[in-house]
């Protein structure tokens, strides 16, 4: 099976490989991002919330990418973002 992403990144199916319907990404800002342990920690911070399919880290770029089953709960991927140890300044 190949990967569950498109060529932009978009997370196009479930992890079990059956199509996600009703999904939304949405970017934010992030400072205080400098190496791989930073996007692990991010990813497994946001990507334990509820409702949340896949996490993407841009390091480089300052950019993580979150796409939900539904409307995203910015209040509570800021305050995942803030737990991991960074700062969420916004929607990208």
């Amino acid at each position: 099976m190949g990967s569950c992403c498109t060529p932009d990144h978009a997370c196009s199916t479930g992890a079990n490989g059956v199509a996600v319907a009703d999904t939304l990404t949405t970017a934010y800002a992030v400072s205080g991002m400098s190496c791989g342990h930073c996007r692990a920690a991010i990813t497994d911070a946001v990507g334990a919330l509820p409702g949340v399919v896949s996490v993407d880290v841009d390091v480089a770029g300052g950019l993580v990418t979150v796409t939900t089953g539904g409307a995203p709960d910015d209040t509570a991927i800021a305050a995942a973002v803030d737990e991991a140890g960074y700062e969420l300044t916004g929607r990208a």
